[in-house]
């Protein structure tokens, strides 16, 4: 059934229109802003809902005359990414009406967030590049914002820094790789639109002849790498995952939110929604490695967290390199790992970050060697933990440990594929680090559980039961990823849950094959073991040696932290150093230096400079000026109009430089009455009386003399001023000079006035007796309407500093 417009529109347009609200919200409901929001968040959400059963793509038309469209496409994958944003924003924006209590910037903090949750599922839905792009570098905006939430905070705006340095620089890359797309689709005749990604005649539907022409043109693996990167530096894979830990100074909400189920999900999205138009061996080769990579290197980083967040941070990188990995493998079976993955990892992961709010805010500290046997004062919070600990640590039958298994199975299966068919023996590392990683998987998961037991150190003091608002979504969360854990424990002796395993299927097809229709071609459903597989061995030994191990997970933490302290080992070493090597050498002090003289300056220079160069570039050619004809009064005023100019170089103070400069203006009042134009000339007489008027009151609250200025300083002015002076003359000159065959003139002048028959009413005339007025109240009534508005809100800026003035605020 194909989704109806309105509410595709809605999904997205809702959560913007919340984030508008938020503002008049908050002065009336005040903290209690939280649940409007999450009221917002529940409408998006039943709107979502309402398209399960959907399937196909609503087009808008956005910029017709470039084939862009703002295009939104509907299948498994959308909905699950649609579902987790607005599900988790609903448990997250109920949980923040707890933990933020006395927090500052809260109509900031909801109204972000809200924009976030539509950037989010505008990310889902978008089935055109360009779409797609914008709202991802929303994503990445919104999520600065939340990142850099306490921002008198040095650590919290470093981190908003670099999660947007990173995330919009990998972004970038995926533009062009966007853009590579459009241009090898605009010659392929299977795509209907060139910058349609997903849906009926788009580019993923015709995936053959795309990486054919690709392949063509030499630019397959440029766009495999260039979309791969913008998928890494989003999910933080390595060596992109340093923003991550980082990203923790957050607010806790802000975290189990963005980095557990959306943001950070945009990557993982992004690989999926590609993968049917991109699977190929080099495919598999970079995003196979590069996941299993990411997963073992962040696992380790994870055993080494000092906080309890930065465990999670650098877990959630791990299981993000595991549905990349898994997005990696062979056909069916990477897709099932990916996709199923997705959703167990946003449940488990989303409810350990609200449990580490939750002991952060009553236990009052986030070091994990300062907390323990937590599980007698929050007894709710420790059985959450324990099923969303074991869930990632992949012990069965919780919900984390069938998609792991997926994976064990996927990648054995892969390395068998290439070995057989005459690759070399190295893809069986694949199985290997697979394992290996998984191992220290099961390690820190352990560690965060053992946070409830054992001896509760005695600096830790009294430990408070949290409120509803922070308990409830957490034991949502943990009862959902236990429902899915037990559904596999059911589908083992034949009991299926067929509405999660159909919804799951539909996810996997979306990433299979870009067949464009309904439903799938394979069943999906997941179970514990029946039989010995290799896939299973690989299960028994993760879980066994990390069993094994887990009693020296203390001398296992002080090596990797030993390892980790040395500098060329570690990311953050080589972006520091990267940063403050641009800073150095941007000869940023030069150009600010807080004068507004030197930003006009650069301003005025760039301008100038792009334009000159751009007439260049294109070969422009001056037209010729005839001197001969003009009257002798319009060589007077204009004769004035100089010497006024260049008497201002020569005024001795501000007054009298304003006062010749004003000499200039009013020789142009002059020079339109000369040229037949009264009501210009008009214009120009007010406009500049009362800059006049204006500049004089200003003045008379400055120094009388301008002061002295070097030759140096003089000379550089001078060429400003001179290449503003050319920029502008030449522009005017090549602007007047043009003589098209459509003369819009010639409609001004016979739809003006009124229609020789009419009746009371008409619309096919201005109905006036001046053209020009005509034009600013009809034609361009809507430009007319945003200048006044401009106008109006200058004014009211002004009023507004002045009032504070009168009551001795400052701003």
């Amino acid at each position: 059934m194909q989704p109806d417009r309105f509410v595709v529109l809605a999904v997205v347009t809702l959560p913007f229109l919340g984030a508008a609200l938020t503002p008049l919200v908050h002065r009336v409901l005040g903290e209690r802003t939280a649940y409007f929001a999450a009221a917002v968040a529940a409408g998006s959400l039943a709107l979502v809902g309402s398209l399960f059963g959907t399937y196909g793509t609503v087009v808008v038309p956005w910029i017709p005359n470039y084939g862009v469209s703002l295009a939104f496409y509907v299948d498994g994958l959308a909905l699950l990414i649609g579902t987790l944003a607005s599900g988790v924003g609903v448990l997250v924006f109920i949980y923040s009406g707890g933990y933020m209590h006395g927090e500052p910037g809260q109509a900031k903090y909801y109204a972000t967030l809200l924009a976030f949750m539509g950037s989010m599922l505008g990310v889902a839905f978008a089935a055109d590049l360009i779409a797609l792009f914008v709202f991802w570098e929303l994503t990445s905006v919104s999520s600065f914002l939340l990142i850099g939430h306490y921002q008198n905070a040095a650590a919290s705006r470093y981190a908003a820094r670099k999660s947007m340095l990173i995330t919009v620089a990998g972004g970038l890359f995926m533009l062009v790789g966007f853009l590579l797309l459009a241009v090898v689709a605009a010659g392929v005749p299977e795509v209907d639109s060139a910058f349609r990604l997903a849906g009926e005649g788009s580019i993923i539907a015709a995936a053959e002849p795309m990486v054919e022409s690709m392949r063509t043109q030499g630019l397959f693996v440029p766009v495999l790498l260039l979309v791969g990167v913008g998928a890494a530096t989003k999910s933080a894979q390595v060596p992109f995952h340093i923003w991550l830990p980082n990203a923790m100074e957050a607010p806790t909400p802000v975290s189990a939110f963005l980095h557990s189920a959306t943001m950070v999900k945009a990557g993982v999205y992004l690989v999926g929604r590609v993968r049917p138009l991109l699977l190929t061996d080099e495919w598999t080769l970079v995003f196979g490695v590069l996941g299993l990579v990411t997963m073992t290197v962040t696992a380790i980083l994870a055993v080494a967290a000092s906080d309890i967040k930065e465990l999670l941070a650098y877990s959630t990188a791990s299981h993000l390199g595991l549905i990349v990995a898994g997005y990696g493998m062979t056909e069916y079976l990477g897709a099932e790992t990916g996709g199923f993955h997705i959703l167990n990892h946003a449940l488990f992961k989303a409810a350990l970050f609200l449990v580490a709010g939750i002991v952060a805010h009553e236990a009052g500290t986030r070091a994990i060697d300062e907390l323990g046997g937590l599980a007698n004062d929050l007894p709710i919070t420790a059985a959450v933990t324990a099923v969303a600990a074991l869930g990632m640590a992949g012990l069965p039958p919780f919900n984390g440990f069938y998609s792991k298994e997926f994976l064990f199975h996927a990648v054995y299966e892969t390395a068998g594929h290439f070995v057989s068919h005459g690759g070399s023996p190295l893809w069986w590392l694949l199985p290997v680090v697979a394992v290996f990683g998984s191992v220290f998987t099961f390690l820190y998961s352990i560690r965060f559980l053992m946070l409830f037991f054992g001896d509760k150190p005695d600096a830790l003091g009294e430990v408070h039961a949290p409120p509803l608002a922070m308990t409830l979504p957490a034991v949502v969360l943990g009862g959902l990823a236990l429902v899915v854990g037990l559904g596999g424990v059911a589908g083992t002796v034949g009991v299926h849950f067929t509405p999660l395993e159909s919804f799951v299927g539909s996810v996997i097809e979306s990433s299979v094959a870009a067949t464009g229709e309904e439903g799938g071609h394979h069943g999906f459903s997941y179970y514990l073991p029946t039989e010995v597989t290799p896939w299973l061995v690989m299960s028994t030994v993760t879980i066994g040696v990390g069993a094994v191990t887990y009693p020296f997970f203390d001398r296992i933490r002080d090596g990797v932290r030993a390892v980790r302290s040395v500098d060329f080992l570690r990311p953050n070493w080589y972006y520091d150093g990267a940063t403050e090597g641009l800073d150095r050498s941007s000869a940023i002090d030069l150009v600010q230096t807080g004068h507004l003289r030197t930003y006009a300056l650069a301003l005025s220079l760039a301008l100038a400079g792009l334009a000159l160069s751009a007439y260049a570039a294109a070969g422009v050619a001056l037209p010729t000026i005839a001197y001969a004809g003009l009257e002798p009064a319009l060589v007077v005023v204009l004769g004035v109009a100089v010497i006024g100019a260049l008497a201002v170089t020569a005024a001795p103070s501000h007054v009298s430089g304003v006062l010749t400069l004003s000499i200039l203006g009013f020789m142009v009042a002059i020079f339109y009455i000369l040229g037949s134009a009264p009501d210009l000339a008009l214009t120009q007489l007010v406009v500049e009386t009362l800059v006049l008027v204006i500049f004089l009151l200003v003045l008379d609250k400055l120094p009388a003399f301008y002061g002295t200025i070097d030759r140096v300083r003089a000379a550089r002015d001078a060429v400003v001023a001179g290449a503003v002076g050319l920029t502008v003359a030449v522009t005017v000159l090549l602007s007047t000079a043009g003589t098209p065959d459509d003369v819009v003139a010639q409609y001004f002048v016979e739809n003006s006035g009124v229609p020789a028959e009419h009746g009371p009413t008409f619309v096919d005339g201005g109905g006036g007796g001046n053209i020009v007025n005509v034009i600013l109240v009809d034609f361009r009534a809507f430009d007319t309407l945003g200048e006044i508005s401009v106008v109006a809100m200058a004014a009211l800026s002004v009023s507004t500093l002045v009032a504070m003035r009168e009551r001795g605020e400052h701003q």
